[in-house]
Parts: structure tokens; C-alpha cells; sequence
């Protein structure tokens, strides 16, 4: 019997979709399907992929309209939050036109004497997208338009969170020319998953959480594919003594840590403020964030909606009360709102340690930490006290102090005045705990070929 997944609604508890899941036997036809279809597109030349890829960009904004409010009912993502995510995905599909030939072409490196020498670079095969629901255009982006545009075929897998959303793209990659024997969305939860993993492909790319990704990493280390992992963070931001601005600082740090809900890998999780300015960036901190509207998210000017899942409630007021009872100050928030569905009232705890879950452990949530320190030495040993290495940010006046702070954080990206950003110009990428790999930038369209090395005596 094949069973169904429930989409419910955020914003009221209440089932908004019934979807079939893939049988074993329906994935591994579609993996079959793909096996066969892979070769003939790998020939396609690079320039109509290309084009395949632009025409889906191109529907997607001509449907925007009810693509947002389909992420928004099965997410809980502010409408105008699910517009801006919308719109601004089509940045990749731009650095893909525009880069895409440069990295994916052969490369001549010797063209005279004996032995001529040049590199191929071709598609690694058949590769598993398992997606994430925080942001499922941007990091379903990032994977599987550069996949196809390297000339592979993708098994993609959506959060069952964001399966309505997998569905569409499915939907308008067809509309636009991608073969059905190229992309297949995969509906199922974490058993059709580790199906996924059972199968002979020829790479494991996912965004998700670090327990996942381990296990990922592990299943599937016997058959030597490549294996991406992008994982969760713990994000520290250190608000310098020298900044001019102290309320812009905090009405940056505040969207940093609350948009979406505090829902992303690379959103603030914890803040560090010198004593020297602290109660004057807490009191402008605090004023910021008890300004933003909260309720029904297909309203557009609601900043705040319900957390995705009902269960990340629980994870919320464990963390607040750890930190209560050793010796934290909750200055807004900490409980649930009375609402239907899954509200949880945005929070800020301050003088927070790192005894406390709050600083250590991802929080995926609007809750965060505020911690006073009394140096930049200080706040460099709290900043690297984690086991993630996704993002660090300072806010400083003075360029060479923040890049001496920012030079010794070991994650993927550091920002200077401004945080919780991606660009599909420069690696997207973790260390330690949050993740392996690269997505975007040159690195993330090279992620999906592999090298052939030829050596040609005329």
C-alpha cells in the first residue's frame, strides 16, 4: 500500500495537502529512467542546458505570485519573505549563464612540443538532491539547475516540508525543456531518504543537519562518490566598541537573527557586545525586535509567522529555560504564542555564557543570546568556541581590526558589517561541523563534473 504525506499549514495546524509517496519500486524505475536519460543530455550542447535553465527561470517568475503562497502555506514563510527568496534565486541562475561555459569548457594546458595535454570536464552521472525547507529555491538552486547545467540528471528529493514546492519545480523544469528522463522530485520522508542512499548513484548532495549529514557521509562512503554536505551553524556576531551607529548595528544584527524566523544555517545565533556599548545596543536591539508584526504570514506585512515545525517549540523552551536557570535575563519573549498554529514569540535572553545550550547549540529558531565582553581577545575565544564553521560576522568601524578578528575564525564565510548573506559569486561552503564541500561560485559548478586528463602525441 503506498502511503501519503500530510502537509499541514503552519499558521493553523490544519492539513493543507495529502501527497502519495514514492513506492521502492516507482524510485527505482525514476533511477532507471534517469540512468538512460543522463547520457543523451550530457550531449546536449551546453548552450540549450543553458537555455532549458533560463526558460524555468523565466516561469518561475511568471508564477511567482502563487509559488509564494504555496511556500508560505506549507512553510510559514512571510509571503514577502517567500516573494524576496523567489526573486532572489534567479542570481544563480544569472551566475550560471554568465560563468557556466568558462568552468565546465575543456581546457588546453599544453599545445606544443611532444605531448599535447588537455582537460575534459565531465558530469559525474546520475546525483541525489536531498533538499532542505528553510530555503528550498535557494539551496535547491544551488544543487540541482548547476547539476543539470554540468550536463547530470537529478533525483530530487524535497523536505517533505516543502514537498508542494519540490512539485512545482518539477512542474516548470518539464515546462522548460528538461527532459523527464533527466529530473524527478521524489516525494517521501526520511524512509525514502535512506532509499535514496541504497541506490547505485553517482553523488550525495544535501542540505540539512548535521546528524543527517553524518549519516549520509556514512552510508554511502563504500561506493566513493563525491558527497556534499551542507549543514547547520551557530553564527557568533561581535558588535565592536567603535561602531558609529550603535541603533543601524542593531536593526542589522536584528534582521540577521530573526528573518525567517531565525530559520536558516546562517542566520545570528549568538551576539557579543562590548561592554563599552552594550546597554545601548541591547535597549536599541531590543526596541527593533519587539517592532515586528507577528501573525498571519500571507499577510505582507507581517515579519514573523509560525515556525515550520511544531516540534522545534519544544527545542525553543528547553533552550530558554537552561538559560534561565544559570543566570540568563529574559528581556522579550520565551513561550509560545496563544495562536493556532506553530508561534513561538521572538526572544532575547542577555547576559548569556556559554554554560548555557543558548550559546552552544543551534537554536534554528527566533531565539537568541546576548553576551558582554570586555575585549576583542575575548570575543575571538567565545566566536571559536563552537563545533560549527559556517559564518562569523563583526561590526566594526575600522576595516583592519575587523579583518585581524575575521582571519582567525576557521569557517566558510565572514562578514564585515552585514551578515546572513549568500552570493552566488563566492563559495558557499562550511567547515567542522557544518559541512563538506561548496556549493555556488566557480567551486560549485565544478562540484558536478569530474576531470579527465587527456595526453595527445600529434
Amino acid at each position: 500500500m503506498q502511503n501519503n504525506i500530510e502537509i499541514r499549514n503552519p499558521a493553523t495546524g490544519e492539513i493543507d495537502a495529502v501527497i502519495p509517496v514514492i513506492t521502492v519500486d516507482e524510485l527505482n524505475a525514476a533511477a532507471a529512467l534517469l540512468k538512460q536519460g543522463q547520457g543523451s543530455w550530457s550531449k546536449v550542447p551546453l548552450q540549450q542546458r543553458l537555455d532549458c535553465i533560463t526558460k524555468f527561470g523565466q516561469l518561475i517568475l511568471a508564477n511567482k505570485q502563487e509559488l509564494a503562497e504555496i511556500l508560505t502555506r506549507e512553510t510559514g514563510k512571510p509571503f514577502t519573505q517567500a516573494m524576496n527568496e523567489i526573486v532572489g534565486a534567479q542570481n544563480r541562475i544569472e551566475h550560471l549563464q554568465k560563468n557556466a561555459n568558462r568552468w565546465l569548457s575543456e581546457e588546453l594546458i599544453v599545445n606544443e612540443g611532444a605531448t599535447h595535454e588537455k582537460i575534459v570536464y565531465e558530469p559525474l552521472g546520475v546525483i541525489a538532491n536531498i533538499s532542505a525547507w528553510n530555503f528550498p529555491y535557494n539551496v535547491g538552486f544551488n544543487v540541482f539547475l548547476y547539476a543539470l547545467a554540468a550536463g547530470n540528471a537529478v533525483l530530487y528529493k524535497p523536505s517533505e516540508f516543502a514537498t508542494g514546492t519540490g512539485i512545482q519545480f518539477e512542474k516548470y523544469l518539464y515546462q522548460a525543456g528538461i527532459p523527464e528522463d533527466v529530473f524527478k522530485c521524489v516525494v517521501g520522508d526520511a524512509q525514502v531518504g535512506q532509499q535514496l542512499l541504497e541506490l547505485p548513484l553517482d553523488g550525495y548532495f544535501f542540505t540539512g543537519s548535521y546528524k543527517t549529514g553524518v549519516h549520509i557521509a556514512s552510508a554511502v562512503a563504500h561506493k566513493l562518490v563525491p558527497v556534499q554536505l551542507e549543514l547547520g551553524g551557530k553564527d557568533p556576531l561581535y558588535i565592536a566598541d567603535d561602531i558609529v551607529d550603535i541603533k543601524k548595528a542593531a536593526i542589522s544584527a536584528a534582521e540577521g537573527a530573526f528573518y525567517n524566523n531565525g530559520q536558516s544555517c546562517c542566520a545570528v545565533e549568538r551576539i557579543y557586545v562590548s561592554d563599552k556599548i552594550y546597554d545601548q545596543f541591547v535597549e536599541a536591539f531590543i526596541e527593533e525586535v519587539a517592532s515586528y508584526k507577528i501573525g498571519d504570514p500571507m499577510r505582507p506585512d507581517v515579519f514573523i509567522g509560525p515556525l515550520t515545525r511544531a516540534a522545534q517549540l519544544t527545542v525553543l523552551d528547553a533552550q530558554v529555560k537552561d538559560a534561565l536557570q544559570k543566570g540568563a535575563i529574559l528581556r522579550l519573549g520565551g513561550h509560545k504564542l496563544p495562536n493556532a498554529g506553530y508561534y513561538y514569540a521572538p526572544t532575547v535572553l542577555e547576559h548569556c555564557s556559554h554554560e548555557m545550550e543558548l550559546m552552544k547549540e543551534e537554536t534554528f529558531g527566533p531565539l537568541i543570546g546576548i553576551q558582554k565582553v570586555s575585549s576583542d581577545d575575548e570575543a575571538v575565544h567565545l566566536m571559536q568556541d563552537t563545533a560549527y564553521g559556517l559564518t562569523a560576522a563583526v561590526f566594526s568601524s575600522n576595516r583592519d581590526r575587523a579583518l585581524t578578528i575575521l582571519e582567525k575564525m576557521d569557517t566558510g564565510t565572514v562578514y564585515w558589517n552585514c551578515c546572513d548573506r549568500v552570493s552566488p559569486n563566492v563559495p558557499w561552503s562550511g567547515r567542522k561541523n557544518s559541512g563538506l564541500g561548496s556549493t555556488l561560485s566557480a567551486q560549485g559548478i565544478r562540484a558536478f563534473v569530474q576531470p579527465k586528463a587527456y595526453h595527445l602525441r600529434p
